[in-house]
């Protein structure tokens, strides 16, 4: 068989192992991708390329910034900094109608800033959000649709693992990236608010008016937020400025999150234990993605498949957007059936050098695409984010659940239109770091 051959042959057995026997990605990934290096050059080569990369993964300093972030959000979800950050939400639009979906929208938006989790969000939002919403008899699609596509939020704004992973993959700033996020992350969070403010309209016994509060009570309500608005200040600028690397800003957020936390005495003692090992969960199974994405990265260069690709599709007599929206749609596609994360190790590969090829910018592309497979995360047949809310919504079917964020995924489309009509939107903030 041709290298290329074999290069098809692997992508379908690792869709069939992780589809089928439910093997963890990263060892999918590493396995097929071994075994098909193997194939195509040798045996001695495999073990030579297997060990190197396992090597350059493990020692790589730049993996540090994962748990050091996830363990920033972890602190936060156990101190209980969600609650404060929906109550300020809530005081400010709760007397609109579909005000408290808005809020749990606008809640997750901030809690994702601090998180950078999709399932730690909507875990959160979950247990703060939702019994609000049942007490003012919201309608059960809008309120667990809202959490589901408002906890996506945690990959987009930053500090977010995905991100990270995606400079790694790609060797761009990190720090870059997540000032592109800021822009994609806020033009979604208005999409998703609106999208609530449109139901309600079309349905309005689905989001029934809250109570009202007063001005000064809405003003009491931000300093419960002030201390994790502060913290993510504190790592944005600290980054902007070039105070310290990403690694470093994942220390000084995660230190600062714990003071918080501490002095406020909202974190227990069994909370702090729990956040670690949650953290150390989280990033292992994080870098053992990484590591397998690596191997299997590695096998696909040697069959050609994503130099080949990149040029037939750049030879296509069709324009770069076109192209680019061929790109989206397998995005789209594929974050449906699999891992978001794995999804984008496995085909950056492929489609970075195309999105090159074309002129597009690379912080660009890497913010979109975190976008685009967003969607992936509360659409069926996978969609991780939709069977945490569902799971944790005991009283609501989980047909109902992806219902309601069917609603919801019009606003996704439109994001994406957007930021390729306005691409600054993504890139500014980012072009003003030196």
């Amino acid at each position: 068989m041709s290298p290329a051959i074999v290069g098809v042959t692997g992508i379908v057995i690792l869709l069939l192992v992780l589809f089928f026997l439910g093997m963890p990605v990263g060892f999918a990934m590493g396995i097929v991708g071994f075994c098909g290096f193997c194939y195509v050059v040798s045996v001695k080569a495999g073990l030579n390329m297997l060990g190197s990369v396992l090597w350059e993964t493990f020692s790589k300093y730049g993996l540090t910034v994962i748990p050091l972030f996830i363990f920033m959000g972890q602190i936060a979800f156990y101190s209980g900094v969600n609650e404060k950050l929906y109550n300020a939400a809530y005081k400010w639009v709760g007397q609109i109608r579909g005000g408290v979906a808005m809020a749990t929208v606008m809640a997750c938006a901030a809690f994702a800033a601090i998180c950078g989790s999709n399932a730690a969000t909507a875990a959160t939002m979950t247990t703060v959000a939702l019994p609000q919403m049942n007490k003012y008899r919201y309608e059960p699609k809008l309120s667990t649709g809202a959490i589901a596509c408002g906890s996506t939020l945690g990959v987009v704004i930053p500090p977010s693992v995905v991100l990270i992973i995606i400079g790694l993959s790609t060797e761009q700033s990190i720090a870059r990236l997540f000032y592109g996020g800021i822009g994609a992350g806020v033009v979604l969070a208005i999409l998703l608010t609106l999208s609530v403010y449109l139901l309600c309209l079309i349905y309005p016994d689905w989001g029934p008016v809250g109570p009202k509060t007063g001005f000064i009570e809405k003003l009491k309500s931000l300093t419960g937020a002030f201390e994790m608005v502060t913290l993510f200040l504190l790592v944005m600028l600290g980054l902007y400025f070039g105070f310290f690397t990403p690694a470093e800003a994942g220390a000084v957020g995660s230190f600062f999150a714990v003071v918080i936390s501490v002095t406020q005495r909202r974190l227990s003692w069994k909370g702090f234990i729990a956040s670690f090992a949650d953290t150390l969960r989280i990033s292992c199974m994080v870098i053992v993605i990484v590591a397998g994405a690596m191997i299997f990265g590695r096998f696909l260069a040697v069959t050609r498949i994503p130099f080949n690709i990149a040029e037939w599709v750049v030879g296509l007599p069709v324009p770069g957007e076109a192209i680019m929206l061929i790109i989206f749609a397998i995005y789209i596609v594929g974050g449906a059936v699999m891992d978001a994360l794995a999804l984008l190790l496995i085909t950056i590969p492929i489609f970075f050098p195309v999105a090159m090829h074309l002129g597009y910018d690379p912080i660009w592309f890497g913010v979109t695409i975190t976008v685009v497979t967003t969607m992936g995360a509360v659409t069926p047949p996978v969609g991780a984010t939709t069977y945490v809310v569902g799971g944790m919504a005991k009283d609501v079917p989980l047909e109902e659940v992806f219902k309601g964020v069917a609603f919801f995924l019009p606003a996704y489309i439109i994001c994406i239109i957007i930021l390729m009509i306005f691409p600054k939107l993504v890139t500014f903030l980012p072009g003003l770091i030196h």
